[in-house]
């Protein structure tokens, strides 16, 4: 198994993304610890974990909320021993579906700053646990609009761009330190919840029906097809795993071949 023996903390692990990770990274022999707003959602992942014979703790954190996030870690820490992995997949407000320059700026910044502000939190105060022992991996998520131009992408292909770079400024800090830091960028699967909401409204916008508008997606990729939230896990496991020691710094694209580097 890629990652047994090791603890992972997973936020947002109740959502889409999320869950899909976490039952990736149970899979592959991970200790859980399963963080979010609400607890039903993360109640579900867990017995969905240990009912096939993984591990994982759940605890309601606000992972907008610095001392939450603190004391949260501190407990991880003091039960597991260590911190070897986290991911943050939490739910942002974004707004979607205009031009920027028909956005006001109440709408353009709050979905920016606050997932700067979690991501910052989290990735920081994970990593001074993991510079005390040597060694650690990092993992973000964006998708295609940090990449590459996508109409009516609005404030989130711009926060996209600066989780990208935030990820690129710790790893380099960190690699001293035997901690790696992944991007994970995927162009959209279209078998979580919040891509199923969001089509729609940009079908619309785009003058098509969903099918078209979906299908137009999928042609533009090398591969001819989304990928699926399962194939994004699988990656995440890969890279949290020894099988990339060698990589840091890095955007890992699981987008089908939609944006090239």
């Amino acid at each position: 198994m890629l990652l047994e023996n090791k603890n992972a903390v997973i936020y947002g692990a109740g959502g889409g993304i999320g869950s899909a990770v976490a039952r990736a990274f149970a899979r592959e022999g991970a200790r859980l610890f399963l963080a979010g707003r609400t607890l039903a959602p993360l109640s579900a992942v867990a017995e969905d974990i240990t009912k096939a014979g993984g591990s994982a703790e759940i605890a309601q954190v606000d992972a907008l909320d610095e001392q939450a996030v603190e004391k949260y870690l501190g407990e991880v820490v003091q039960m597991a021993g260590g911190i070897d992995i986290t991911f943050n997949a939490i739910g942002i407000g974004y707004e979607q579906g205009a031009p920027l320059v028909e956005m006001t700026l109440e709408e353009f910044v709050p979905g920016i700053a606050d997932v700067m502000k979690t991501q910052f939190l989290t990735t920081t105060a994970a990593a001074r646990h993991m510079i005390r022992k040597g060694s650690g991996v990092i993992l973000a998520i964006t998708a295609t609009p940090g990449g590459r131009f996508v109409p009516n992408s609005g404030n989130f292909g711009v926060a996209c761009a600066a989780i990208e770079s935030l990820c690129r400024q710790l790893a380099g800090e960190l690699g001293p330190q035997g901690i790696r830091v992944i991007c994970l960028r995927s162009a959209g699967s279209p078998d979580t919840p919040v891509l199923e909401r969001i089509l729609p409204q940009l079908a619309e916008l785009s003058g098509v029906s969903e099918e078209a508008f979906v299908a137009g997606l999928a042609e533009r990729t090398f591969l001819k097809r989304m990928p699926r939230v399962a194939e994004v896990a699988n990656a995440a496991a890969l890279m949290a795993s020894d099988y990339a020691s060698a990589m840091t710094g890095a955007v890992a694209n699981v987008a089908c071949g939609d944006a090239l580097d």
